[in-house]
This record gives C-alpha cells, sequence and structure tokens, in this order.
C-alpha cells in the first residue's frame, strides 16, 4: 500500500536529484522546444531558391521574355545568366547550382523548326530535381502555348509589354524541354541510404561512448581501471580503439544490407564507401568521448548528447534536402559534421565522385575529429 507521505517525500527526492544536474534540467526543458521548431519549420518548409544558371545563347523578345518568367518564380534563385554552356554545365558538375537552363542560338530565331531547351538537372538531390523539373516544365508549356496561340500573357510578378508580343506573335513553333539528368534517375530509396548509414554510425558511436565511459563510471569500473598506472590518454585510446572496430563492422553490415534489399548503387567504389564511414565513426567517438568527459550518469548522458544528436538529423539533410529549411537552419546545418559526412557519402555513393572529389568534407571532419578528442582529454574527469 502506499503510504502518501513517504509517496510526496519521494517525488521531492527526485526533483531535488533533477536540480543538483542543471545540464539534465536545460536538456529536458529545452529538447522538446528544439524539435517542435525543427519539425513545424525544417520539415515542413517548401523548397524555394534553389540556385540555378542560365544559359542565354540567343537575344531577343522571347529570350526577355522568358529570363523574365524564370526570375519571378519563386522556386529558382538565378544566381547567373551566362552565354557558355560549358560554364553553365561545369557550375552544375561542381554543385555550386542545383541546374542550368540552357536556351539555344536559335531561340529567338522566326524558323519552322521546334525550339529545344535543356534543363541540365543534378539529379543526385532527388527532392530537389522533382520540384526544378515539374517546374521547367510548367513554364516553357506555358510559354510555348502563349507561342503558339498567338495570346498575351502574364506571369505572377511580370507584364508583358505591348510591343513584345506583336514580336511573339510571329513565333509558330513550339518549345520542347529536353531534361538532362547527370546521374541518372535517382530514386528516393537512393537519395535516403547514404545518409542513414551515415546518421547510424552517429547514434551508435556517439551512444556506444556514453556506456563506454559513462556507464562504466557509473559502475565503477572506471574506478577501478584507474586504480592501475594508466594513463588517461591510453584508456581513452584503447576505448577508442575498439569502439572503431565494433563500428567498422557494423559499417561493412550497413552497406552489404543496402546493397542487398534495396539494390542501392555505389557509383565511388566499396572501398571509398567504407573509408568515408571510418572518417565519420572516428568524428563521432570523438565527439562522444567530449560529451562524456565529465557525465556521471548515462543518464546525464543521454539527456546532454540528445539535444545534439537528434537537431543534427534533421538539419544534417538526412531525410530532406537542406534546401527546404528556412535560412537560420540552412547555416545551422554547416555547423554539424553530419551535414559532412553527408554530403560525402552522396557524393561518392550517388555521383560516383572519388575521395580527392570529397576532400573538403573529409578535411572538415577531421578537423572535428581532432577538436572533439583534444577538449575530451583535456576535459576528461579521472576523478570517479
Amino acid at each position: 500500500m502506499i503510504e502518501p507521505k513517504k509517496f510526496w517525500w519521494m517525488i521531492k527526492k527526485e526533483l531535488i536529484s533533477l536540480k543538483r544536474h542543471p545540464a539534465r534540467l536545460v536538456s529536458i526543458l529545452a529538447f522538446p522546444i528544439i524539435m517542435i521548431l525543427l519539425f513545424g519549420y525544417g520539415m515542413g518548409g517548401e523548397m524555394t531558391d534553389l540556385p540555378i544558371v542560365v544559359v542565354s545563347q540567343s537575344h531577343g523578345d522571347l529570350t526577355d521574355l522568358t529570363l523574365d518568367t524564370i526570375k519571378n518564380t519563386e522556386t529558382y534563385h538565378v544566381v547567373e545568366v551566362v552565354d557558355s554552356m560549358d560554364e553553365g554545365k561545369q557550375r552544375v558538375d561542381s554543385a555550386e547550382v542545383k541546374a542550368a537552363i540552357i536556351l539555344p542560338s536559335d531561340y529567338d530565331e522566326n524558323s519552322s523548326s521546334q525550339k529545344s531547351v535543356t534543363l541540365y538537372l543534378d539529379s543526385s538531390d532527388q527532392m530537389a530535381s522533382q520540384i526544378l523539373e515539374s517546374s521547367t516544365q510548367a513554364i516553357f508549356y506555358r510559354i510555348s502555348n502563349m507561342v503558339a496561340s498567338q495570346t498575351s500573357v502574364s506571369t505572377k510578378d511580370a507584364d508583358i509589354e505591348p510591343s513584345v508580343m506583336h514580336s511573339l506573335n510571329n513565333f509558330k513553333d513550339d518549345i520542347s524541354l529536353h531534361i538532362n539528368r547527370i546521374y541518372g534517375n535517382i530514386k528516393y530509396i537512393d537519395f535516403l541510404v547514404p545518409a542513414i548509414l551515415g546518421m547510424t554510425i552517429m547514434m551508435s558511436c556517439m551512444m556506444g561512448m556514453g556506456a563506454t565511459i559513462a556507464g562504466e563510471r557509473e559502475t565503477g569500473e572506471l574506478a577501478r581501471l584507474f586504480m592501475t598506472p594508466t594513463s588517461v590518454a591510453t584508456v581513452i585510446g584503447g576505448k577508442i580503439a575498439a569502439k572503431l572496430l565494433i563500428e567498422l563492422l557494423r559499417a561493412l553490415i550497413l552497406i552489404f544490407m543496402a546493397v542487398l534489399f534495396f539494390n542501392v548503387s555505389i557509383k565511388g567504389g566499396f572501398l571509398q564507401t567504407f573509408i568515408v564511414l571510418v572518417i565519420g565513426a572516428l568524428c563521432f567517438v570523438g565527439f562522444g568521448i567530449m560529451l562524456s568527459a565529465r557525465t556521471s550518469t548515462q543518464e546525464d548522458y543521454a539527456q546532454i548528447s540528445l539535444p545534439f544528436s537528434m537537431p543534427m538529423m534533421f538539419v544534417s539533410g538526412v531525410f530532406y534536402p537542406i534546401e527546404t529549411m528556412p535560412w537560420i537552419l540552412q547555416k545551422l546545418a554547416y555547423v554539424f559534421p553530419l551535414t559532412y559526412l553527408n554530403d560525402a557519402m552522396r557524393g561518392i555513393m550517388l555521383k560516383g565522385q572519388t575521395l580527392g572529389d570529397v576532400w573538403l568534407d573529409l578535411v572538415v571532419l577531421l578537423g572535428f575529429t581532432l577538436l572533439f578528442f583534444i577538449v575530451g582529454v583535456k576535459r576528461f574527469n579521472r576523478d570517479v
């Protein structure tokens, strides 16, 4: 039978215990706020202002109308209008922009042949490419119908001058849109799997280090270990090595299962994918050590790590492209190491890039790794 007075004492005791752990208290209060903001803004946004270039090899009223329509469409952010097809394609290939809309040299000519516009598209970003493809098709369908029917057309933010319409009345031919998906047709599962691999490594490394350091500190195993003449660096180094071996095995299983069950292709090669995952695992092991350096229990570690790990999952482009988020979250994404791991994984697996092509992502990950290890070792609490 419950004793009411002692029952309330127990509640008071738990609340006092929570007060004595300010990090846990802050996490409990802040975590739901962070998550609702991420769900509301990060995953509920629309894709707008996707960066593109327009390659305009023609001049005239139809070209001007097309450029105005593209610039006034919310889906696009026209970075620049260039006249070199090679430059436009190079910007897409280097991931500087998501697509290039190429207007041919005969776009404004009064000819009987059909005009062919090309959408040169980075199809590795599956969701963004779908939006760009449908928006571009809609634009040129409208312009093509307008030209064929010789009727005036107005866009949401731009009106067509009568003199321009008079010139457009001379055009009798349609405009066709040719879509060049430079990485082929990418399914959502193809887009998702590389980031899921990275996210799984992140979660297992961070949670594993919590059990290894904070858990052993809580049970007293760490205290008995430090009763021996063993340096902090030796203890941490041994735990890192053991954790990495486990994560390497996990990475192999993850890659094998993704290929076996989902028929995921690895265009850049198995070895390069494995190396990227190893670097990512090393980075998040370091992150786990840094967070567990002064936590005394696994519960404390879990409360401290969740405000980092959960937002990282939603902000770093695992499930949705970063472009769907408000600009502040887009900037925040590049503070998290998972963003760089996802980018490198998608570059290797979807685009067929080499380690040299994703060198910047790897350098950033190694920089984070060095920072985490330095902070973790310096803050490590040997007094257990």
